[in-house]
């Protein structure tokens, strides 16, 4: 008789291997390959089950809409970004970098839902409840229908939710409860998906909405089993600099919204506030007219956001010259500069280092920037200032054009209803005759200040 043969599965991707390994050699995750069993073991017929009359399946057209409705939060940003607000059962997955506010946010979402009349159930499995209501004293988010409990034990989580009875239930963070059910420590995939699916069981069974906090590695994935962020229904990421107070909240999945808007939120000493019309936190408040500034009109989701880009050059006798950049991509930027050299005639930047910022710090990542950066890296080579009526939106190719960007019209609303009479876009056709027409605007300009003085 044949020994039975044990195989090693991978709970991510499903690879197989005849012995124990600690890395997936598929997917590359860690941690995530088990004892599989017995490889020759016969496969089980599943047998149908008796429905229940109340679960029977029935058409679609009976089914309550009343229950799939958004309901607000109270925080408008965090609604934008939901789609209009929570739905009853839904299970919402929020990671982001450590210390960037995820629990204040979560704090003030509980302390609005409670002071609407709601009842909420806050579990902190990281804080004591005494920390998490020193928290709560300094944002003001007391209210007598707001529960807190500190619990690491899934069983015991369930039994606060049959006591409390709440409308909305916030587990931070889903990393750091454990199940008794489940084998390993809390934080392993295992335990993870244990309590995940727990607690995503609840939520469909009794349309209880559910706030999870997850965790994120070094590389800014969420920790964890790739299964998690299937397994809920939306996944928000918390962005933000430490160094500044801004904050993104992005949807990266949305089963009941869209996941192009962005919620934009300031930290304070008070905790966190909501910033309805960021248009004015990328912008320089200098009144004089600097070489090297170029402002731009960036989307950040739907929203439209005027952002000034800084360039600095300054001549160089290294042989290989610096190129620093802040907020925008390195090699985007150096794909420009080339282009600057070699089509608008700016030959001189190879002997100069080149630094280019943003301010505020907002990361511009689209092409629509780059018209923008290619002003400001000229303006500063040839220390000659933009007009402060200028805006410059652009896609720059390879061959020195100047390409059309997505939503030009919403674009160009927004600059026009900032002051920015002025939008240098496609239109000019080339990226040398944009950066001349930039910087001529400020010459032509000038001269007829001086006609009027003399």
């Amino acid at each position: 008789m044949a020994r039975p043969s044990t195989s090693f599965r991978c709970s991510e991707c499903g690879w197989t291997t005849v012995k124990w390994v600690g890395r997936c050699g598929e997917c590359q995750q860690w941690g995530t390959v088990v004892e599989h069993g017995a490889a020759a073991a016969e496969a089980k017929a599943v047998r149908p089950a008796a429905v229940a009359d109340a679960s029977r399946a029935r058409p679609i057209t009976e089914a309550a809409a009343e229950d799939s409705r958004h309901r607000p939060t109270g925080v408008g940003e965090f609604d934008r970004v939901l789609g209009g607000g929570i739905v009853p059962g839904a299970a919402i997955l929020l990671s982001g970098e450590p210390g960037v506010g995820k629990s204040t946010l979560l704090l003030e979402v509980a302390a609005r839902a409670a002071a609407s009349g709601r009842r909420v159930l806050y579990v902190s499995a990281e804080e004591s409840v005494a920390q998490v209501r020193l928290r709560a004293e300094r944002t003001g988010a007391l209210h007598d229908t707001l529960f807190l409990a500190s619990e690491t034990d899934l069983a015991t989580v369930l039994g606060q939710v049959d006591a409390v009875e709440p409308d909305l239930l916030i587990v931070d963070s889903v990393q750091t409860v454990s199940s008794a059910e489940s084998d390993g420590v809390a934080g392993q995939p295992s335990q993870v998906r244990e309590v995940a699916s727990t607690l995503i069981r609840l939520a469909k069974q009794r349309h209880l909405p559910v706030l999870l906090v997850g965790h994120v590695t070094k590389d800014g994935s969420i920790a964890g089993p790739r299964l998690l962020e299937h397994l809920v229904d939306v996944v928000c990421q918390f962005e933000g600099d430490r160094h500044t107070a801004l904050r993104f909240v992005r949807a990266l999945k949305n089963r009941f919204g869209p996941t192009d808007e962005v919620g934009c939120f300031e930290m304070t000493g008070e905790g966190i506030s909501e910033v309805p019309d960021p248009s004015g936190l990328f912008l320089s408040r200098s009144r004089v007219a600097v070489s090297g500034t170029c402002v731009t009109v960036a989307l950040e989701g739907r929203r439209a956001l005027p952002v000034e880009v800084q360039a600095l050059v300054v001549s160089t006798n290294a042989p290989q010259p610096r190129r620093v950049v802040s907020g925008v991509d390195s090699s985007r930027v150096a794909m420009i500069i080339a282009v600057l050299e070699r089509r608008a005639g700016y030959s001189r930047l190879g002997a100069h280092d080149v630094y280019v910022s943003t301010v505020g710090g907002v990361r511009l990542a689209e092409p629509g920037a780059d018209l923008a950066i290619a002003v400001a890296i000229a303006s500063a080579m040839s220390d000659r200032a933009v007009l402060a009526e200028i805006a410059a939106v652009g896609e720059i190719s390879l061959a020195g054009e100047v390409r059309p960007v997505a939503a030009a019209r919403q674009r160009a609303a927004e600059a026009r209803r900032l002051g920015y009479r002025r939008l240098i876009d496609d239109e000019v056709g080339s990226v040398k005759a944009a950066v001349e027409h930039a910087l001529m605007t400020r010459a032509s300009a000038r001269e007829q200040e001086l006609d009027a003085v003399f």
